[in-house]
């Protein structure tokens, strides 16, 4: 009988992350020594005022950029000093990401926006190989998110929900681990904004994905597990979402 692995159960985690940008002359700090640790299908929200740094935390750990001081570890593992082909696979492998600009690209079908990471994935014959297969996964993703019926809408022809869900059917193509989400409701109505939460909520349940989101917004912001908050590039408190 094969032996059973036991995964470490914290997922992903920053340890003492430290990111700084210049502007002209000026050195600006924007975190300050961060460790957050996240374990595997949690759902986590990270709030604080505008500045604080959350949207620079999630790039740093979905390797969208990198720390100057400090690590980004995977399962214990530290991802962030990889070589940038390895970083680049564990982006189109590992994480999903959800902007609150869709940034869905205007000329493309909504299908075919949802199929874009796997044709970045493979190669122009395994993609042409595999393009039923493909198509498939795609239009039930489709139908998953409530787009069923919107597959060859461009998005110039969607309202901004739709959009929103088209982006995340389009994240979860891939199949990621981890879904990272900057203010995927900032740009929608309450109503419709409570709908992706909706939609997050139940990914996050019954798929058992680790999500982690940032928002400004305190009521989304306790649809998670647990609250992380920053002020000032560092961390001032976490706890249970109430």
């Amino acid at each position: 009988m094969p032996e059973t692995i036991m995964l470490p159960l914290t997922h992903i985690a920053a340890i003492a992350v430290e990111k700084a940008y210049r502007k002209g002359e000026h050195h600006i700090p924007v975190l300050r020594g961060v460790d957050i640790e996240v374990r595997r299908g949690e759902f986590v929200s990270i709030v604080g005022q505008s500045g604080s740094g959350k949207s620079t935390l999630l790039h740093l750990l979905g390797l969208l950029d990198g720390p100057d001081v400090g690590e980004v570890k995977l399962y214990g593992h530290r991802i962030d000093d990889l070589p940038a082909r390895s970083r680049d696979e564990l982006r189109n492998r590992v994480f999903g990401f959800i902007f609150q600009f869709y940034h869905l690209l205007p000329e493309l079908s909504v299908l075919e926006n949802v199929l874009a990471p796997l044709m970045i994935r493979h190669s122009t014959w395994q993609y042409w190989k595999n393009r039923g297969a493909f198509g498939d996964q795609a239009k039930d993703m489709l139908q998953k998110v409530g787009l069923g019926h919107r597959l060859t809408h461009k998005p110039s022809e969607l309202s901004g929900g739709e959009m929103q869900r088209a982006a995340i059917a389009r994240a979860l193509m891939g199949n990621p681990e981890v879904l990272l989400a900057d203010e995927p409701t900032g740009n929608l109505d309450a109503d419709t904004g409570r709908e992706i939460m909706d939609l997050l909520t139940s990914l996050n349940g019954q798929n058992e994905l680790t999500i982690i989101m940032v928002t400004h917004d305190e009521a989304i912001a306790k649809c998670a597990h647990r609250i992380v908050r920053l002020a000032e590039g560092r961390l001032e408190a976490w706890g249970a979402a109430a």
